[in-house]
């Protein structure tokens, strides 16, 4: 008699897998049932695109600064910038200088209107735009400048408002990054200049997705954007088909562009808004803890605000010194390994091949933002970031680099 088949033996067991801490993104946005609940009143309400809400973002965001501004919601800053020196009259054969540590976008609306950019080197402490050379580069076409404020910390607007008097240049801050910043006790979209542009970008400091807000004080400027961002024309969407009488007849008078923002976007918006001061207290939280847990390490960490003025901490960008035990790439490369995003901001706008082709530009040009590139990195902060995340940051940077 054969024997009885045997049961197969039970697997064994798996082998132990050491737990595996989430990865932990360089940004986040930090949405929650505010927004979520915004976006569903104004899905069942019929009005999506520009509309209410569009313009109680607007009437809101410039009650925020003070109630002095026009604020002109966009669908992106880069939109902004394009239709604030557009307003501003900024043609073909113009010159306006940008900083070359930027995003790509500062300066290619100079290109949409047939101008030239003329960037130019960074402060080798701040990373903002450097006023020396600035004015260097003021020649007989320079029409405009665009200051970036760089991470959320303000330039000297005080610098930058005078050169531009002496030098009868318009000037279009780029606030991207710097919402909401103090310079000498005011907000940035406050302080003079002819049109302030704010982003809302998914990894802003305030999130509607995409969008962006053009502030200015200037009421005909206000009425040129707010006419060219919808195609050039004499009546918006809502007030037409909100109207209870006719109101069909609308008039081409410029041709404009496709630049508004969506009721959508801006439900987002109006609730992000309300929460900005508590994003801000944390976001001051996050970078102060940083500068204690990383101040002895072979790090330059970032500049502060001078009194009087704050630092919205849209990033927090350190830099490698002499001596460290690691490169940048090397460093970025070890952490991500262990779960931990960072990201470089920024390649400096001369070494992309286009602007440094088509402005005949070398890195001998812009030797500050060439030794900060060489040696920075953005390290994760974001407003749903835990203390124990931060630390987990900190600790793996000490494993690291000591």
């Amino acid at each position: 008699m054969p024997d009885a088949p045997t049961a197969p033996a039970p697997p064994a067991p798996a082998a132990a897998v050491p737990d595996t801490p989430p990865f932990l993104p360089f940004a986040v946005p930090d949405i929650g049932d505010e927004e979520i609940a915004a976006v569903l009143d104004c899905l069942r309400s019929g009005w999506i695109t520009t509309g209410p809400r569009t313009r109680q973002f607007e009437h809101d965001f410039a009650a925020y600064l003070g109630g002095a501004e026009h604020a002109i919601a966009v669908n992106s800053a880069t939109a902004g910038l394009h239709l604030a020196l557009e307003a501003l009259g900024i043609g073909p054969g113009d010159e306006v200088i940008v900083p070359t540590m930027t995003f790509t976008a500062t300066a290619e609306v100079v290109r949409y209107l047939g101008a030239h950019p003329v960037p130019v080197d960074a402060d080798p402490d701040t990373l903002n735009l450097d006023l020396a050379a600035a004015e260097a580069a003021i020649g007989p076409r320079t029409r405009a400048i665009i200051p970036v404020h760089y991470a959320g910390l303000a330039c000297d607007m005080a610098r930058v408002l005078a050169l531009a008097a002496a030098h009868q240049l318009k000037v279009v801050e780029d606030a991207a990054h710097a919402f909401p910043t103090l310079y000498q006790g005011r907000l940035v979209g406050t302080l003079g200049s002819d049109a302030t542009v704010f982003s809302f970008y998914a990894n802003k400091t305030m999130t509607t997705g995409e969008g962006g807000m053009v502030v200015t004080r200037d009421a005909d400027l206000a009425r040129r954007v707010r006419l060219m961002r919808i195609h050039g024309i004499s009546q918006d969407a809502f007030e037409r088909y909100t109207s209870t009488t006719p109101a069909w007849f609308y008039e081409v008078v410029a041709a404009g562009f496709k630049y508004n923002l969506t009721d959508l976007a801006a439900a987002i918006g109006i609730e992000q808004l309300r929460k900005i001061d508590g994003f801000s207290a944390r976001r001051q939280q996050l970078a102060q803890a940083y500068d204690a847990g990383l101040r002895d390490l072979p790090l330059r960490l970032p500049a502060g605000p001078g009194p009087g003025s704050s630092h919205a901490w849209h990033l927090y960008v350190v830099r490698l010194q002499a001596g460290a035990r690691l490169g940048r790439d090397e460093l970025i490369r070890r952490l991500s390994e262990r779960g931990i995003g960072t990201s470089v901001h920024f390649i400096p706008l001369h070494r992309h091949p286009f602007w440094r082709d088509s402005c005949a530009l070398a890195p001998a040009q812009f030797p500050a933002a060439e030794a900060a590139f060489e040696t920075m990195l953005t390290l994760p902060l974001y407003t749903r970031m835990s203390d124990a995340d931060q630390q987990r940051v900190i600790g793996n940077l000490r494993e690291l680099l000591t």
